[in-house]
């Protein structure tokens, strides 16, 4: 009897510390489970041309996500950027991890120098395949349009058309970015003097027409909402941004077409903190990042993603574009003759 009741005893308490034992692998399997996207840490280099605040609030988001990623940020035009990545690369070290800056064609020249690293990340199903490049060395990130900025002070009637920048009407009211600080005015340069019904003599117009020629687009933006300027050649969110905060400015997709940039991201090839860089592209590119694109005024390039009121979608757009291959070839040149037009 004492025989049966010990092993009785024994098979009760065996049940018992395996029920416990259970219940701890599954607590610790959820910890694990819960804690799994914050183990990434370390140091990410992120170079970008995105103005200081919203790389900042970029930046803030992903490290709510990653706590223990510190990201260091360098800011400037795409040139500027691109010209420090280069002259890091001469001195045998590139220290960026993470390039987010204007344009296709940026990329092309680093991709062709292989100085990109291929990165299939999943959250590019959702992209457009024809914003991605097809080797997944760069992912557009947003959907940027360069219109016309009108001081709605000065101007009572909107215009319609680019012409309004040659204008005898305009001649001295009309401000524009240079293609030798901005990555979009440079794209732009490319794709207005391969088009038919534009070519160089569009800027030679501009030119004659007393146009000021200002460093980036918040420049512009500044001369054109300060009254200074009538009109500017400026990529949109920032002229929707501007007139949310009260400035007297209105946008214009010019009825010609636009040309759109989607200020692509990708990871450096010799990245010393690879893991943190592709957490930071799929960040950027899940729907969390990309409704933080929208509240910050941009056009998401994710699907499903809506644009923030004011701008129009890509599939809204009249598009003008140029071969990507060929703007990237002709694009020193196309700066030099731009100096010489500008000059005359």
């Amino acid at each position: 009897m004492r025989k049966w009741l010990l092993v009785l005893i024994m098979g009760i308490l065996m049940v018992f510390a395996a029920g416990c034992g259970s219940k701890e692998e599954t607590s610790n399997a959820s910890e694990n489970t819960d804690s799994a996207e914050s183990k990434l840490e370390g140091t990410l280099n992120f170079y970008t041309s995105q103005p200081d605040a919203d790389a900042a609030k970029l930046v803030e988001a992903f490290h709510a996500k990653y706590p223990d990623v510190k990201v260091e940020t360098f800011r400037s035009g795409t040139e500027e950027v691109i010209s420090k990545i280069k002259a890091e690369k001469m001195a045998g070290k590139i220290q960026a991890d993470v390039l987010l800056v204007a344009d296709a064609v940026t990329f092309e020249s680093l991709k062709e120098e292989d100085m990109l690293q291929t990165y299939e990340s999943e959250e590019a199903a959702e992209i457009p395949s024809e914003l991605v490049d097809p080797d997944h060395t760069y992912y557009g990130t947003k959907v940027m349009a360069t219109g016309l900025v009108v001081n709605t002070q000065n101007v009572k009637e909107m215009p319609t058309s680019w012409n309004v920048l040659a204008s005898k009407d305009t001649k001295g009211k009309i401000i524009m970015p240079s293609p030798l600080y901005s990555g979009a005015a440079a794209y732009n340069l490319g794709v207005f003097t391969r088009q038919d019904n534009f070519g160089w003599d569009f800027y030679k117009n501009i030119a004659t027409n007393d146009v000021t020629v200002t460093k980036g687009n918040g420049d512009v933006l500044k001369g054109v909402a300060g009254g200074e300027k009538d009109y500017g050649m400026i990529v949109d969110y920032l002229v929707t941004r501007a007139k949310a905060e009260g400035s007297p400015v209105e946008l214009v997709y010019p009825e010609e077409g636009v040309p759109v940039i989607t200020e692509p991201i990708g990871i450096m090839k010799d990245a010393e903190h690879m893991n943190a860089a592709k957490a930071f592209v799929d960040f950027v590119l899940s729907e969390e990042g990309q409704k933080l694109a929208s509240e910050l005024g941009y056009t998401p390039i994710r699907k499903g993603v809506e644009a923030p009121e004011g701008l129009k979608t890509i599939d809204e757009m009249k598009v003008i574009s140029a071969d990507v291959q060929a703007l990237f070839k002709a694009r020193e040149a196309d700066k030099k003759e731009f100096e010489t037009v500008i000059s005359e």
